[in-house]
């Protein structure tokens, strides 16, 4: 490899290859392996880094990146409830010890083979074929969380699944992944809260409705902040309350705290003043989260 001669411009990553081209923004001397075409003439590859780091990146009408790929969070969330509901069905289905442990349960029970018995938990710890299954109240408060991720029956997996697939790839468009993503979970989190208060203390309760009515919830309130036609999706949450109530076994509390919490969330992201928007959202979210934790607490002094 020859050197250029002294006194001729080489390119300044290859002190090797003589040019006549310079960056358009540095004007350093680059070879054709370094020239990157810009709107005018071309830049070196340290512009090119420079300016995609200095551009500021597009942004939703309520503050949160654009997701390229809206449908993405949806289907992790869609994938985390398949893998707990197979790891449920391969240890017991109804009988498995997950469903004990992750389904909310104001407080403890004894779980032996025979069903549940009403016992403290060292009695039921010294039984040889029994174990505890805790509550809420015993200090399980993952349950809050875990519960709204359980199934055990498919078409309660395939219905709630469905509408997340309908409804949530439209919402993280709307608000951005994160911004999604802290929906869901409040919403879920809200429903949880309100099956803690107002279920029965010993029952249990799981499934992820909750968050799918939090997404209906919020889907109405940005449709009015857009001024757009809500009377389907009304309809839409109309039939299925009906069906809350018409259903057995059906938790009308989780769908209830679950579609006023998406509401009050959606609210705090869509309401939030353009010029601190960010602040202020998520002041709004810890508020909610601060409310949901302390009504929780609240609940759980009322038990003890």
């Amino acid at each position: 490899m020859s050197t250029p001669p002294v006194g001729v411009p080489t390119c300044y990553r290859h002190s090797d290859r003589e040019t006549w081209i310079r960056c358009q923004r540095c004007e350093r001397p680059i070879c054709p392996d370094c020239m990157r075409e810009a709107s005018v003439g071309f830049q070196c590859p340290d512009c090119v880094a420079e300016g995609r780091r200095t551009v500021r990146q597009a942004r939703t009408a309520y503050g949160g990146q654009i997701s390229a790929n809206p449908g993405l969070t949806s289907l992790v969330l869609i994938g985390i409830n398949a893998i707990i509901w197979v790891a449920v069905m391969a240890t017991g289905e109804n009988t498995s010890r997950l469903v004990d442990y992750l389904a909310l349960r104001a407080r403890g029970l004894c779980a032996d083979g025979d069903g549940y018995l009403l016992t403290t938990q060292q009695a039921c710890e010294a039984g040889v074929s029994s174990y505890w299954a805790p509550g809420v109240s015993d200090g399980a408060l993952w349950e809050l969380l875990t519960s709204t991720f359980l199934h055990v029956q498919p078409l309660h997996l395939g219905f709630n699944m469905l509408a997340l697939w309908v409804l949530g790839p439209q919402l993280e468009a709307i608000l951005g992944r994160a911004r999604y993503l802290a929906l869901y979970l409040l919403s879920g989190l809200a429903g949880s809260v309100a099956v803690y208060w107002l279920s029965a203390e010993f029952g249990s309760t799981l499934g992820a409705s909750g968050s799918v009515f939090g997404l209906m919830g919020a889907l109405v309130v940005i449709g009015l902040k857009l001024g757009g036609n809500v009377q389907s999706l009304v309809m839409w949450i109309g039939i299925n309350v009906a069906i809350t109530f018409a259903v057995p076994n059906v938790s009308w509390q989780g769908h209830f705290g679950g579609l006023v919490g998406g509401a009050a969330i959606a609210a705090v992201l869509v309401l939030a003043p353009k010029e601190r928007r960010t602040a202020v959202q998520v002041a709004g979210l810890s508020a909610i989260g601060a409310a949901l934790l302390a009504a929780t607490l609240l609940r759980t002094l009322t038990l003890v």
